[in-house]
This record gives structure tokens, C-alpha cells and sequence, in this order.
């Protein structure tokens, strides 16, 4: 009941980001720690446990993170049980069967996060445009993480002066400052069982991350595979200059 309430409100409260209006007129996100930043940065597992779960209850109402099926969930911690009893959280379309026709069933770990909406038009009939995808989000933004997090912290009330129509709203990180996105998070929006403190703070943070690791799952093998390069190729070196100085020694 309290995720289907949850859901109910996102439906009613999120909408896509609008089109910057003066682009020149923003400011630059704050620069956030992040652990998964430098040549030997990682995840915090934990923190894209939470993030996922803000994903799930808020903003999955009108995003897709259609890059990322159920059994990338195991990155982040999950067991094989976890990963189905999620998967079937979700109703997938699926066909044709014997007789043609289209059918639902829930998910299972090889499918893909669905949509919220069928189609574009679909989603322009309750939003005018389709909600961005957030596969790539924290890639697609100059600021990548920080951009997120300033995005979902930066609503305030307008200035004194600036007028804004029923459907847009004010945040002093998006450029132009007018968005169309109603504030999705409050404070104890959504229970964290770790104890891990509910706020919009930190549900920002959390999701941020876990948007990272969606655009970039691969990034700590990638980097794992750089320093092990990096290793190879130092220890290679100074072989070869031993070998040179062997091969060269009664030249010199």
C-alpha cells in the first residue's frame, strides 16, 4: 500500500526537465566526495542498494532505465533469489504466443527495467514530452553525479519579482533557474532499514550514485584492468632496460 501511494504521488509530482531557458544564467553544481571518483574509486554497494530503492518508489513513476536488466542487480550486491523476487515486482510485456496476441507476465532476471509508458505518445499525454531515459543521465550532464544531486537539492521559492506558471518551479542549479519537475523528494519520503538518515540530502546522493553506476557499470573492472596494465607495463620496462644494458655492455 505505501509503495503504491509512493508511486501514485511520483505519477502526480514528477515531470521532465524543461528546456533551459538562458542557458547562461545557471550555477555550477556543487562539487560532492564521491567514492567512486580517481583511478582506484569504487562503489558503495550499499549506497546503490538505497539508490535503486529511490529509484524504484520515485522516480521509476515517469523514467525508464531501460540499459539495465535485473541481472546487473548482482553489481550491486544482490543474490540470485533477490534478483528474481525483484524481477517479478514487474509486469512485462511479452508475445506473441499460439495465437498471436501480446501477453503479460512478471519479470524475470534476463529482462530489462520497463518503461512507464507504452509508447512517446503515451507519455506526452500525461507529461507533453516523454521523461528522459536515466540510463545515461550522470553521462549525458557536464557534471555527471553532482548534477543530479544539485538538480534534486536546488528547489527553492522564486525570487521576489520572478513569476512562474502553475506547472513550473524554481531551482537555483537548473540553468534558467525554471523547471518543470515538481521537487520529487521530501525528507522520510522513503524508509531506509539501515538507518542511513532519510533525507532529501541524502536520498539525492544516493540515487546519484546508483545513476553512476547505471551509465557506468563496467567502471570498476575498467579501472581494476588500468592498474593492472599500468603494473604489466612499469615491471615491463625496467626488463627491457635491464635487457638493453646486458645487450649493450661491452659496446659501452
Amino acid at each position: 500500500m505505501k509503495r503504491t501511494l509512493l508511486t501514485a504521488l511520483a505519477v502526480l509530482a514528477v515531470v521532465p526537465f524543461q528546456s533551459a531557458q538562458a542557458a547562461g544564467d545557471s550555477v555550477t553544481p556543487p562539487h560532492k566526495y564521491w567514492g567512486f571518483h580517481g583511478y582506484d574509486g569504487t562503489y558503495d554497494k550499499a549506497a546503490l542498494q538505497r539508490g535503486l530503492k529511490v529509484y524504484r518508489e520515485v522516480c521509476s513513476a515517469c523514467h525508464s532505465l531501460k540499459r539495465i536488466a535485473f541481472r546487473n542487480l548482482a553489481d550491486l550486491g544482490y543474490n540470485e533469489d533477490q534478483i528474481k523476487a525483484i524481477a517479478s515486482e514487474y509486469t512485462i510485456q511479452d508475445g506473441p504466443d499460439e495465437e498471436g496476441e501480446m501477453y503479460d507476465r512478471p519479470g524475470i532476471p534476463s529482462d530489462y527495467f520497463p518503461s512507464p509508458f507504452p509508447n512517446k505518445q503515451a507519455a506526452a499525454a500525461v507529461h507533453g514530452v516523454m521523461p528522459p531515459d536515466l540510463s545515461l543521465i550522470t553521462k549525458a550532464r557536464k557534471y555527471g553525479a553532482d548534477y543530479v544531486h544539485a538538480i534534486l537539492t536546488g528547489y527553492e521559492a522564486a525570487p521576489e519579482g520572478k513569476k512562474l506558471q502553475p506547472s513550473q518551479h524554481w531551482n537555483k542549479y537548473m540553468p534558467g533557474h525554471v523547471i518543470a519537475m515538481a521537487a520529487p523528494l521530501s525528507d522520510e519520503l522513503i524508509e531506509y532499514e539501515d538507518g542511513t538518515p532519510m533525507t532529501v540530502d541524502q536520498y539525492a546522493r544516493d540515487v546519484a550514485e546508483f545513476l553512476t553506476w547505471a551509465a557506468e557499470p563496467e567502471m570498476e573492472d575498467r579501472k581494476r584492468i588500468g592498474l593492472n596494465v599500468l603494473l604489466f607495463l612499469t615491471i615491463f620496462a625496467f626488463v627491457m632496460y635491464g635487457v638493453k644494458r646486458k645487450i649493450w655492455a661491452d659496446v659501452h
